[in-house]
């Protein structure tokens, strides 16, 4: 492009103010929004790829097939001794096993202070899986013996200051209390990694419990690695064979192990956004939809582009025509006006740049992101996106502008139009154009409509008033501590009730299934989730009785404290369990027997409790009743207090401080414990929100810049309507008229890409609300009332004008 299409640019820049300022503008707007949900989709994309070989790593998921069980599905956690087995069986597996890591999984305890870590226990060959940058030590021996300890570089300054953290000592409680070395020190892992890891352990074999070669067991998370992907298949051949071979009782007779249960290898960078068990793809559907959401704001701003150029395209026909006639062949113009375009998006893109940049903290803030501008890698993507952009938005407007043909231009007194086919275009793109910006307003409303009812639905307990207290299941509370413990807390003024078990609201405690066989029934029968619980447990999470009785001291049979597994034992079944186990009703549950050779009997049936997240189904579930609650092995405490919770709170820490100082206070609200799994969905919402609201106000902008032009146009044409009687009401119910029309048809593109993109959204939770019609028809009449609104304003000016003024008008 030389200097004279660059004055020409320049000129009509300058000499259109308004239609340059909504060209850039909008464009702007549409690069910030690609821009930021481009880094939020970047950032989601790369976990784990920092580390060094990740694309070597690779994690065994569990996959569980389990008859009426909502719960099978794929999960990344395998048996204990799982590792052990496969070395066995084939020898040179490099693997290792991580065994907690999550947030606060283990205490250090430091001058009568005790403080959450996120530690794990892993094998000696956890640095040859993952390479951890080291800062100090030898990956080769850091976990080489076994009071050795590896902690991250934030660990080393909060217990070590500016010493030498190598050869100090750390007191570490998960599985016990014990005394480790720091023989190395790595460095912190970055925000885009699952792995919650400050302190690692060695994995010893004395933490090995009974279910450590249980096949039906899933206690922690083994990672292999293979220098090849075809490597990596060839092994995940095996493994059918291989749980066929070692996993002989979890087959049903005449069956095989790998019916129940088989191994998969997911590749280590692939984990973050898998879905999980039960749970939908939703991690990975809202990095899909999101980015959508960017690229179709960005496909908006660039149809305002094409519009308003196409629209514009007569007023700069005399200069082609000059340009013709002085000899500039069509391609030579095609490349100008295509080089305007570019430029006019690199202007736009500078914009956006800072736009994105500016908009960042607030949607930071928003979303609950850390995002940050890499500029090496924003800039030359942004120079290629400006091209890209640029062609796309200017190849249509300079193939329509290299059309007209000189002659006929200059013979004219007017400037020539589009014609009736520019029209037809250009109200095709703004269908599609209003098409998507109504679908982004149902799907807004949906979302929105969705995360406030998984807030307010019915779990079928009591959540007002409800505490849940996980300090009680730390190793290091002494088991026989918890009866005086829970003694203590019973009597805290605001304490109504209290209650110990092995699972509580927010996911809190452990999950166990087994198969129950039902009577005259062939095979293993469904497999069930069972739950521990201790005295006053549905009492105190205000549970709804269906059928029978709760558990009661006075009735023997309900303890199993001191008996064999569950033999004989009394149950208390769920809602779900009723299908599973084909009762019709619960009166008809009563009574009844199951379990074949572990009898247990059904003394009552409760509504199902929802603890865990609403995006995964509720297990069919029966529970078993211990007197004593120090027999419950993972004991979570929960709650009944009356008045304020947060006042409740505050005495319970410090009754907490007083009786087992040596173990953090680790305490919420069920409120709080549930936030945790609405806060991904909340996070999207808002995020979906910030971007459908921008793309549809790009899209009012152009509309009312292609209303504005249009205007000014038919100014000759409203002087004759107005002259042959036509009333200002009419001249506004034309133009007006006009843009609606292809808002209306929009809703053909919207509602059918609305419906169908919710509805995959809502199946991603069990409780999802009906897609009602009132979604559709509120967001059609927002769009015509917004559509009216933008275009108002010009044709009530327009329908105003006198016509004599009208009919001198050029």
């Amino acid at each position: 492009m030389n200097r004279f299409g660059l004055l020409s640019l320049y000129r009509s820049l300058v000499r259109h103010k308004l239609y340059a300022a909504l060209n850039i503008g909008g464009l702007a707007v549409g690069i910030a929004v690609f821009l930021i949900l481009g880094l939020y989709v970047r950032f989601e994309t790369s976990y784990e790829k920092w580390l060094p070989d990740y694309d070597k790593a690779y994690v065994v998921q569990t996959v569980w097939t389990m008859p009426d069980n909502p719960t099978s599905g794929a999960y990344a956690y395998t048996m204990g001794g799982l590792l052990d087995q496969l070395r066995e069986d084939f020898p040179g597996t490099v693997g290792t096993r991580i065994n907690g890591g999550g947030e606060g999984a283990g205490t250090i305890l430091t001058d009568g202070r005790a403080t959450k870590v996120n530690a794990a226990q892993v094998d000696s060959t956890f640095f040859r899986v993952f390479p951890l940058p080291l800062v100090a030590g030898d990956h080769a021996t850091a976990l080489a013996q076994p009071g050795n300890v590896a902690i991250d570089q934030t660990t080393a300054r909060a217990y070590f200051g500016g010493r030498d953290p190598i050869g100090q000592t750390l007191v570490l409680s998960m599985d016990k209390v014990r005394t480790y070395r720091v023989s190395a020190v790595f460095r912190d892992l970055p925000k885009n990694s699952d792995f919650k890891l400050s302190v690692l352990t060695p994995l010893t074999r004395d933490m090995a419990n009974e279910y450590w070669y249980h096949w039906g067991s899933s206690s922690l998370a083994s990672y292999l690695r293979f220098d090849t992907p075809a490597a990596a298949r060839a092994y995940e051949d095996k493994l059918t064979g291989f749980v066929d071979r070692r996993g002989k009782g979890l087959a049903d007779p005449g069956g095989k192990a790998s019916d129940m249960q088989h191994l998969t290898l997911l590749p280590l960078a692939d984990l973050h956004l898998e879905p999980q068990g039960t749970d939908s793809s939703s991690a990975k559907m809202t990095v899909v939809t999101l980015g959508l959401v960017g690229v179709l704001t960005l496909l908006i701003a660039v149809i305002n582009y094409i519009n308003l150029a196409t629209a514009r395209a007569g007023l700069r026909a005399r200069e082609v025509a000059m340009r013709k006639v002085l000899g500039a062949d069509r391609g030579t113009l095609i490349r100008q006006f295509l080089g305007e375009a570019v430029l006019t998006v690199a202007i736009a893109a500078l914009g956006g740049l800072i736009l994105a940049e500016l908009g960042l903290p607030l949607v930071n803030a928003a979303g609950g992101l850390s995002l940050t501008m890499p500029y090496g890698v924003v800039v030359p993507a942004l120079a290629l996106l400006t091209v890209i952009v640029g062609v796309l938005a200017g190849v249509y407007p300079a193939i329509l502008l290299s059309r007209f043909p000189a002659a006929a231009v200059l013979a004219s007194a007017r400037s020539p139009g589009g014609g009736r086919t520019g029209t037809r275009i250009r109200e095709l793109l703004v269908i599609g154009q209003f098409g998507l910006a109504i679908a982004f307003m149902i799907g807004t409303a949906v979302l929105v409509a969705q995360t406030r009812h998984v807030r307010t639905t019915d779990l079928g307990f009591q959540r007002d008033g409800l505490l849940v207290l996980r300090s009680t299941s730390d190793p290091a509370v002494p088991k026989d501590r918890l009866p005086s413990i829970l003694t203590a807390i019973r009597a805290l003024p605001q304490v109504k009730d209290a209650t110990i078990a092995n699972a509580a609201v927010g996911g809190s405690g452990e999950s166990n299934n087994t198969n129950v066989p039902l009577p005259g029934v062939a095979g293993s029968g469904p497999s069930l989730t069972w739950i521990r619980v201790s005295p006053r447990f549905f009492e105190t999470h205000g549970a709804r009785l269906l059928a029978g009785r709760w558990f009661n001291d006075a009735h023997g049979g309900d303890d199993i404290t001191g008996r064999k597994g569950e033999d004989g034992a009394n149950i208390v079944i769920t809602r779900r369990a009723l299908t599973s186990l084909r009762f019709k009703t619960p009166d008809e549950a009563i009574g009844k027997t199951l379990g074949g050779d572990r009898p247990r009997t059904i003394i009552g049936v409760v509504d199902d409790l929802r603890f865990d997240t609403p995006r995964i189904a509720i297990p069919p579930s029966y529970y078993i009743y211990n007197r004593r609650p120090e027999d419950i092995q993972t004991s979570v405490t929960t709650i009944r207090v009356n008045g304020n919770p947060r006042t409740a709170l505050k005495s319970l820490e410090q009754l907490w401080q007083r009786m087992v100082p040596q173990v953090p206070f680790d305490a919420k609200t069920a409120d709080d414990r549930l936030t945790d799994f609405y806060e991904a969905d909340d996070r999207a919402t808002r995020l979906f929100g910030i971007g459908a609201g921008l793309a549809v106000l790009i899209g009012c902008v152009g509309l009312w810049g292609l209303a504005s032009f249009n205007t000014q146009r038919r100014v000759k044409e409203i002087g004759i309507r107005k002259t042959l009687g036509a009333s200002s009401i009419d001249i506004v119910k034309l133009l007006v008229g006009q843009f609606l029309r292809p808002v209306l048809i929009a809703n053909l593109v919207a509602w059918p890409l609305a419906f169908f993109a919710m509805r995959t959204w809502l199946a991603g939770f069990e409780d999802a609300i009906p897609l009602s019609p009132l979604f559709f028809a509120g967001a059609t009449a927002v769009a015509l009332l917004v559509a009216v609104l933008t275009v108002l304003g010009q044709s009530l000016r327009a329908s105003r004008a006198a016509p004599a003024w009208a009919l001198r008008h050029d």
